[in-house]
């Protein structure tokens, strides 16, 4: 009898075992923890979620990115020779620019890990394009892109007030009661999500169709279109937008006078609008009418369900921030290092020998060698207060308002170009050798 209860016992076991080991195999991310849900902490650099992801065993930088259907790494930094990427082969893909698509080497078989999130069996893009380093314009290292992989696997919070992920098996999810909240409809094409909103252009409430891009740090792209009243106003300036998978993006930058997501409104909100040659692809999307991207997303905590299609908003502490933009003109980047030679005192006390004898003190210098991050102008705006007070592209920056660069982190030194309007901005920068102090005054375009 013992020894029957052994074998059912033992069946059991067995069959509780295989079900796991199915279950984990699966071909998508699943929460290995007992309670179904992983938080992960993210930074939040120029709009951009920024969090660890690991893959292969090797912890890595990604970003979150709603807009992309594929993970991707930024193979020029040779991380997929540290990932022993398997069975790859060559493809080309096509993003956003003017260019060619670009050539990326895709490979199989790869173990994903985000936190207690895991996927064994993961595809994964290496893209050799230099120009798609985005550490640089960052200040930070960012190793790739994910998005649909994970949000169709998973229920996504995304807390931007406290700057935290909470992934979460569906099976188990239980929402919360929200007085507050606000659940919108989504659209999937390519598996990318589409949101309906509002814009107000000149006294004008238009219905847009927006894709969801968490991946864009401007607050609001729109496409150009005479016929539904989407156009730029008087006011706006042309600028450098960003940069797709196909190269650079250009464009005007005004503003539209509200955004509005149901009851959620949002004034004088910041607004894009990419030259049609650089976005041609995404125009070709049926009744997509822009994107929506992170300067207004932040001002939100974001519940993602794919699988029921909805995603619910609240708002948080970002959401009465005024839109601003750089009055600068200028686009800086991380330009490898400069080698700083460093004065370190050491003082050496020197005993009296004699009562009359004061204890003596004896300076010595000795240098400290270090490498600081050296920061270089990449973008430069025509007609702007940067351009006309004689700056150039290339050249790197010593000093802000008397203080060293590399005191600041990238995104710090940005942030000052975004001040007020009539700001003194002084910059002291090196020209191949030669060193320059110029300035120039913030100026309010609109």
């Amino acid at each position: 009898m013992a020894l029957n209860k052994m074998k059912k016992w033992f069946v059991l076991l067995l069959i509780s075992t295989c079900l796991g080991l199915s279950s984990f195999s699966q071909d998508k991310f699943i929460i290995q923890n007992n309670k179904q849900t992983e938080k992960i902490k993210f930074k939040l650099i120029n709009n951009l979620i920024v969090f660890p992801v690991e893959i292969n065993g090797v912890t890595l930088s990604f970003l979150l990115d709603t807009g992309v259907s594929k993970p991707i790494i930024f193979n020029f930094l040779h991380v997929s020779d540290t990932l022993l990427t398997k069975n790859t082969e060559t493809i080309y893909l096509k993003g956003l620019g003017g260019g060619e698509p670009v050539k990326a080497l895709k490979s199989t078989q790869n173990i994903f890990k985000i936190g207690d999130a895991v996927k064994i069996d993961q595809d994964l893009y290496a893209i050799f394009n230099n120009d798609l380093n985005l550490a640089p314009r960052l200040g930070i290292p960012v190793h790739g892109i994910i998005g649909l992989d994970v949000f169709k696997d998973l229920i996504v919070e995304i807390n931007y007030s406290k700057g935290f992920l909470k992934l979460s098996n569906p099976e188990s999810y239980k929402y919360k009661r929200c007085r507050k909240c606000e659940q919108l409809n989504l659209e999937f094409y390519n598996g990318k999500p589409y949101v309906n909103a509002k814009v107000e252009i000149e006294n004008k409430k238009i219905p847009v169709k927006l894709l969801i891009d968490t991946g864009g740090s401007d607050a609001l792209w729109l496409f150009e279109d005479d016929s539904l009243g989407i156009k730029s106003s008087e006011k706006f300036f042309y600028d450098f937008l960003g940069h797709g998978l196909a190269g650079s993006v250009y464009g005007k930058r005004s503003k539209v006078r509200s955004f509005q997501f149901n009851s959620f409104v949002l004034k004088n909100a910041n607004v894009a609008f990419p030259n049609a040659e650089n976005v041609f692809s995404a125009t070709q999307i049926k009744d997509r009418n822009g994107s929506v991207s992170g300067n207004i997303l932040k001002r939100f905590n974001i519940i993602f369900n794919y699988k029921k299609a909805s995603m619910i908003i609240s708002k948080n502490n970002k959401f009465r921030n005024s839109f601003s933009y750089n009055k600068s003109g200028i686009e800086l980047a991380h330009n490898g290092f400069r080698v700083l030679r460093e004065i370190k005192n050491n003082s050496v006390k020197v005993n009296a020998t004699t009562e009359a004898s004061n204890d003596n003190i004896i300076k010595t210098n000795h240098y400290k060698i270090s490498l600081k991050p050296a920061y270089a102008i990449v973008e430069l705006r025509e007609g702007s207060p940067a351009a006309e007070a004689g700056f150039k592209t290339g050249d790197v920056v010593l000093s802000i308002n008397g203080k060293s660069s590399h005191e600041f982190t990238l995104h710090q030194v940005m942030q000052m170009f975004y001040a007020d309007h009539g700001k003194r901005i002084r910059l002291r920068i090196d020209r191949d050798g030669e060193i320059l102090n110029l300035s120039f005054n913030l100026q309010k375009l609109f």
